[in-house]
This record gives C-alpha cells, structure tokens and sequence, in this order.
C-alpha cells in the first residue's frame, strides 16, 4: 500500500453518498423522541444502516467501501448524531475497529475483515472492567487448555457500548499465553457470549452500554491482536467521535429550540415584543447558540483533518513525522474537548431561557440535549484533558495517549488499615 492508494471521494461524489444515507437519518430522526421517552433501543435504526453499507463508508473503494476521509467519515457522523446521539455512541467501537484494520493493512493485508464490514457486520466496544479492578490491571484473560493448546476467553465488562447491536466485540484482554495487552475479536454469536442491556446512565440510554460476559469462549489466533500495534491516534479518534456527537446534539437542539420559538403564542407582559419569534433577548440566545454549534462542527473537522494527516503519514511509514501528525492530533482532540464539551453543555441548558416553564414537560424530552451532551462530556474527564494541555505547552511533556481507570492501590491499603 502506498500514498498514492489514498484517494478519498471529491466534493460531488461525497455529496452522493450523503445523499444515499439522508433519507435514513430522517427517519431515524423521526423516531427519536420515542425512543428516548419509551427507552426503546434502536435496532431498526442500525440494522438500516447496516443494510445501507453505513458501516463500511471508511473501507476503501477497490473492497467496495466507501472511501470516505476520516473528515467525511465524521461530517456523516455529526449528521447522524443530530438525528440521534444514541446511535453514533452504539457505533464508535465500530469505527475505531475499522480504523484499527485500516492501519494495520499497510503490513498485512485485511480483506477478510473488509469483507465482512461491506456485507454489514458491525463491532461492538469492551474495553472497561468495573468492581474491584485495581488499575493497570484487567481481568479478562485468554488462557490456553493445558492439554490440547485450544485458547479460551474469560471475563466481564461493562460500557460495553454497541455491543447488544454488534455482530464483533473488540475486547480487551491480557492474553496469559503471551502476557501481552491484546484486543480479541469475538463473535457476538458464540457460545458463552451474554450482552446485558443494565446502562442506567441519565443520559444516552438506548446506547447499549451494558454489561458483557464471556465465559469459555474459543478463539484462534487469527482474532488476537497485540495492543501495542493498535494505531497510534486511536486515542484522538475516539474523542473526536465524542466531538461529533456533541456537535450533532448541539445543532439538533439548536433546531428543535427553535421551532418551538417560532411556533409559541405565549408571552410575558414585561418582554420585549408582541411575539416571542421576534423579541430580541429570545432571538439573542437562539443566534449565540447557533453561532456555538457551528464552532463545534468547525472545531470537530478541523481535527479529523488532522486525523486524516496521521493516517496518511502512518502508510508514508515516516515514523518522526508520524510521531509529530499524532502528537499534533492529541493535542487538538483534547483542545476541543475542552471547548465544545463546555460549550454544548451551555448552549443546551441557556436554550432554556428562550422558552416558559412549559419546555420542562416530558412529553418533549427538551431536556434530553443536556443529559446526552452531559454523559458525553463526562469520558476522559475535561480537568485532566486542561492538565495535560497545560504541561504539553508549559513543559512538552508527553500526552498520555492510552490511561486506564481502576480502583486505587492506595484505596486497598486504607480499606486492609480500617
């Protein structure tokens, strides 16, 4: 594979293939509300898309992809997660798997797995363990039958996002054959697989983030991939779905706020015009919460840009520039998380102010835009995001390109002293 393989769709061809998924986000669209009032989980809404090759649009062309930039890749996702944040959320595992095999292409071919992306198989997330986990260490484990060699995978996971959905699982292990950090691609459809729908999150609940068991599930090597070789701006990647689904939320609010402006009767005595769609400190809100969704979606591309850099550098095999487009890409990732989690979050809540007392009611779920964005923006905690900022700037200290989350060892030794 060389550089000259990378070629991604122009402007016109990229307009056709939106074209081709518009009328599914519609519909998902349409169903949203009921969803999200009834907790219904979408399996319609992804087996259309599954039907519709959306899985498959980063797979390139000559494999019958789509052959999508990652920037096209996440200007469809802000698209979908306007039309239901849920969804994009059940399917960023699915994207981060292909990205993985993308990269891993360069040195071995993956046609096998483009392949099945193209038929419409889809991959779910299980990374994070929960419970009494210390941290840096993971229970799931691969182990090898004394007698005959065969390999097995044991272990629970929770946010096990887009599993329940998925036809794979990227699972996180520690392979005790190896001792090795891999991921292991498992069949959804295996026996000793169990995908629990339990995510009680405020927020983004029909994503699937429950929790999965394996117990004595068989695997070959053939499915077993060393962490270390995972791609480098996997990291980035998974925060500028975030970045995407946020900027979905935020343009969906923004729309739905406005149509119930421009539709309102009831007044104040003491506002400022005859119409609510014409005072101006309601206009005023609804114009800064536009102008903020806007800077999202801005914010977003302008780092899967750089995403897309990374890439094109990884199949260049220029390992300094390499390490510089990752570095890059890390820190603009965790700059906008910064800035569009902080101002989603504020332009879903000042969205209030436009409205009575009557946008409170459930029947509209108004209130869904904050508690999605505000589940969203509490991954990769923003603190610790401004933190490492500040010292890459300050000191060019390192960004933390993968970090784990577990119990404290310092928790243990107090719990063993009382």
């Amino acid at each position: 594979m060389s550089t000259q393989d990378i070629e991604y769709l122009s402007n016109t061809e990229y307009d056709k293939l939106i074209s081709k998924f518009r009328p599914i986000f519609q519909r998902i669209a349409d169903g949203a509300l009921e969803r999200e009032k009834s907790r219904i989980l979408p399996y319609d809404p992804i087996k259309w898309l599954k039907k519709a090759g959306f899985g498959a649009v980063r797979v390139p062309r000559e494999f019958g992809g789509g052959g999508v930039s990652q920037k096209q890749l996440f200007k469809l996702l802000i698209e979908l997660a306007a039309a239901d944040s849920n969804v994009v959320q059940a399917l960023r595992g699915h994207f981060a798997f292909v990205e993985d095999r993308l990269n891993a292409h360069l040195t071995e071919s993956q046609q096998i797995w483009f392949e099945r992306f193209v038929q419409g198989d889809i991959v779910g997330n299980a990374w994070t363990e929960i419970g009494k986990v210390e941290i840096g260490d993971v229970k799931t484990r691969i182990t090898a039958e004394e007698h005959t060699g065969n390999l097995f995978v044991n272990g629970r996971k929770y946010y096990s996002t887009g599993t329940i959905y998925a036809d794979w699982i990227d699972l996180f292990a520690l392979d005790e054959t190896t001792n090795q950090h891999v991921i292991a691609a498992v069949s959804t459809v295996s026996k000793g697989v169990q995908v629990l729908d339990d995510w009680n999150g405020f927020g983004q609940k029909t994503t699937g983030s429950g929790t999965l068991t394996i117990q004595n599930v068989e695997i070959t090597r053939e499915f077993i991939f060393p962490f270390e070789q995972r791609f480098k701006y996997q990291t980035a990647f998974y925060q500028v779905v975030h970045l995407a689904t946020l900027t979905g939320i935020a343009q969906s609010a923004v729309e739905r706020f406005t149509e119930e402006v421009r539709s309102r009767t009831r007044i104040y005595s003491h506002g400022n015009a005859e119409l609510i769609r014409e005072d101006a400190q309601i206009l005023q809100i609804i114009g800064k919460a536009s102008a903020q969704a806007f800077a999202a979606e801005s914010i977003t591309l302008t780092i899967a840009e750089a995403l897309d850099q990374a890439y094109f550098l990884h199949v260049k095999q220029d390992s300094y520039q390499e390490l510089q487009a990752n570095d890059h890409a890390e820190l603009l990732a965790s700059q906008g998380q910064v800035v569009i989690s902080e101002s989603v979050l504020n332009l879903t809540t000042d969205l209030f102010n436009a409205l009575g007392a009557s946008a409170s009611t459930s029947e509209k779920q108004l209130d869904r835009f904050w508690r999605n964005a505000r589940v969203i923006s509490s991954h990769n905690p923003v603190i610790y995001k401004q933190k490492v900022i500040g010292d890459w700037i300050v000191n060019q200290t390192p960004l933390p390109y993968v970090w784990q989350i577990g119990n404290s060892p310092a928790a243990k030794q107090a719990e063993i002293a009382i």
